[in-house]
């Protein structure tokens, strides 16, 4: 870099010049750059901001455009050595504290999937609860109740999903609107007190209990409808450090660290059905056989439900305060492009744009959720065709034990393997449907012989692996996508759109279930896993690997109008759905223009940091700067830009007049090169462009 430079220090005046008296030193002496800048050279000083190693290789190549051996070559060179760092940075953790890896895993998975967990605990009770209330109560949960309304039975899972809808959606635009941290906070307290409401649901006889419990269930939905959007954003967005240009983990661990939240469903689902076989125990005299008392089936439920209640409650204080930047970075892209409310243009836009990203993410989520909580909400008359007929809700409930075992490990594969970029979002998706697919299809259209003793254990490996292959696959890739694909301003609102719509695929499964019979079920889920992989083939893109801040990158063009101006890798084929390819939006795509751009929208950047600096120091108005203090550039940086940079009306009339009102009479002090001047050597400068009519 130092013969790149040239230090302006002390020198002998030039020829017609009027010398002026240096003075002592005072610090203020700058280097300055050539006027022309070759490519090696801008290469030096910006490779680590355009072309990060973990992307590009030394050349500048983009990984996906490597031929298949170097590409295969380069991925794993790079994923090696981060898992490598991974290790050795594990190994540092011990030898410090040998509990802090666990101290890692509680701040970065458990504490942004607490409310999921909460969901998890919930939300799957009422399907391990129902045998146990139909075995206690047929008079009212059985076929041939008499003492309660078969529609409010009934309503006790529609109202509990439908109250998930409605809060996906409101949540999504109030986490858009007002906040990520008021929509965090907000969540908690809903499902507190959901839960306070649930715990002391009565009523003068069953009936009204159970309309009570519903109406109970409902607002508890509201809540957890509301974590869906908010924990993946905040999750999404705190991956990123707000105000950076480019992160490395984001790039390679975002999938992983949104994952990592999500999974604590599973654990929900895992507590909440080991709780109920040790509250059973302990009421239940330390027997798990029928008959059951109703005094024992009331202390067992409230109890299972005000247990999750003082996390709920712990939870709606860490948020509260000890989460205060949680919307750093929707604020700073606010700030950015003059909103204060929602974005309603953003909104309008990204519709036209991404149509069939929102097709992709709503379609999948819906026929997953056909499969995922229609399987959950009625998995006790599945599990009854597995252990055979018995009376005793412990054995539906060990074998639902299991299946969350095996759920579970699906949960931390697909956290392991999203961020691959060999495997990944997209392709995770499809062999999940797929598989789902295939393991209801087979069974469907042989009930009988897998329901016989010879096939009942090629059945339960079939039901067990369509568990494994719905966690890992389509029930995390839509949690993580339905954000990831989708702007700032409107990453909520997406989220949550595509949530909603995910919800009704489990409203639609849970009225459908109600009138069909087991095998009818078999025949009808599997076209899901079908229909959803067909539309992840067509209209999803593939996000793994690509950087957050360069999808924002390319919205800054959309939002100015200037869609055709961005070339960047944001519309590589590589990331772009098949729908994408077809109508034509990679054909923008150069590197080597994005190069150029990318120079110019990080001297923009920078510049706004400096105005917003000069702002703060001057005690003026720099909401929304909070990141000031984040600056990964470095003193290369700094100095190319603030010696190529437009000199401004006050430094212009500055460089004229001089200090102590002395002229100086150099050309060159009058006219600074423009920031279009500093081309690349060689390059042809284009008629009437700024370049061309700078003094050289």
């Amino acid at each position: 870099m130092a013969d790149l430079l040239r230090h302006h220090r002390h020198h002998a005046p030039g020829a017609g010049e009027i010398p002026v008296p240096h003075g002592p030193s005072t610090g203020d002496e700058h280097e300055h750059y050539p006027k022309s800048v070759s490519m090696d050279q801008q290469h030096a000083i910006f490779s680590y901001l355009t072309h990060p190693d973990d992307c590009y290789t030394p050349e500048g190549t983009y990984w996906a455009d490597l031929p298949l051996k170097e590409r295969v070559k380069f991925v794993n060179n790079v994923q090696n050595k981060e898992a490598w760092e991974e290790v050795k940075a594990i190994g540092r953790m011990m030898k410090e504290d040998p509990l802090s890896p666990v101290s890692w895993y509680w701040t970065n998975a458990v504490l942004p999937g607490a409310g999921l967990g909460l969901e998890g605990y919930v939300l799957f009770s009422i399907g391990n609860l129902e045998p146990l209330f139909r075995s206690t109560w047929p008079q009212c949960w059985g076929k041939n109740a008499t003492e309660c309304s078969a529609n409010w039975v009934a309503s006790v899972t529609y109202l509990e999903v439908i109250g998930i809808m409605v809060g996906q959606m409101a949540v999504g635009v109030i986490g858009d609107w007002i906040g990520r941290r008021w929509g965090l906070i907000q969540d908690a307290a809903i499902m507190f007190v959901g839960l306070l409401m649930i715990t002391a649901s009565w009523g003068l006889d069953l009936n009204g209990w159970v309309i009570c419990y519903a109406w109970s269930l409902f607002f508890y939905g509201f809540g957890v409808g509301g974590e869906y959007p908010i924990t993946a954003t905040s999750s999404m967005e705190n991956a990123v450090s707000a105000g950076k240009l480019s992160t490395r983990e984001d790039r390679l661990h975002r999938g992983r660290k949104v994952t990592m939240a999500f999974l604590m469903q599973g654990w929900g689902q895992f507590f909440n059905q080991a709780l109920l076989i040790i509250l059973l125990l302990i009421f239940h005299h330390g027997d798990g056989n029928p008959p059951y008392g109703t005094t024992t089936t009331q202390w067992l439920w409230r109890v299972s439900f005000a247990i999750p209640a003082v996390g709920t409650l712990w939870l709606v204080y860490h948020r509260a305060y000890k989460m205060p930047h949680a919307g750093r970075q929707l604020a700073a892209v606010k700030k950015k492009s003059n909103v204060t409310g929602y974005d309603v243009d953003s909104l309008r836009l990204a519709c036209n744009i991404f149509g069939g990203r929102l097709l992709a993410t709503a379609g999948t989520w819906f026929c997953n959720d056909v499969f995922f909580y229609g399987n959950k909400l009625f998995q006790a008359q599945f599990i009854a065709v597995l252990s055979g007929p018995t009376e005793s809700v412990m054995t539906g409930w060990i074998w639902n034990l299991y299946n969350v075992i095996v759920s579970l490990v699906g949960y931390y594969l697909a956290s392991i393997l999203i961020d691959n970029k060999f495997y990944g979002r997209k392709m995770m998706q499809q062999v999940g449907f797929l598989m789902c697919f295939i393991m209801f299809v087979v069974p469907a259209f042989n009930y009988e012989y897998y329901t016989s003793p010879a096939g009942i254990k090629a059945f339960q490996a079939m039901y067990f692996l369509s568990s494994f292959f719905n966690q890992f696959g389509p029930n995390s890739v839509t949690f993580l996508v339905a954000g990831e694909v989708f702007p700032t301003p409107i990453r909520a609102s997406a989220h949550g759109f595509s949530a909603c719509i995910g919800k009704a695929g489990a409203l639609l499964a849970s009225v459908l279930y109600n009138y069909i019979d087991t095998q009818t079920k078999f025949y009808v889920v599997p076209w899901f896993g079908l229909a959803g992989m067909l539309l992840t083939s067509l209209f999803l893109p593939d996000t793994t690997g690509l950087d957050l801040k360069e999808q924002e990158r390319r919205w800054a063009y959309i939002r100015a109008g200037r869609d055709q101006d961005y070339h960047g890798i944001a519309v590589h084929p590589k990331h772009l759905s098949l729908w994408e390819r077809l109508r034509g939006v990679g054909k923008n795509y150069n590197p080597e223009l994005d190069r150029r751009q990318k120079i110019e929208d990080i001297r923009e950047e920078w510049e706004g940091k400096e105005r917003a600096r000069a702002q703060k120091e001057a005690g003026g108005d720099a909401t929304g700067m909070d990141d000031l203090s984040d600056d990964e550039w470095t003193d290369e940086v700094h100095h190319y830009f603030r010696n190529t940079r437009e000199p401004s009306e006050k430094e212009r009339a500055a460089a004229v007049t001089g200090k102590g009102g002395e002229i100086t009479m150099t050309p060159a002090s009058i006219s600074t090169p423009s920031s279009a001047a500093m081309t690349e050597k060689g390059d042809e400068e284009k008629p009437g462009s700024s370049s061309a009519s700078s003094a050289r």
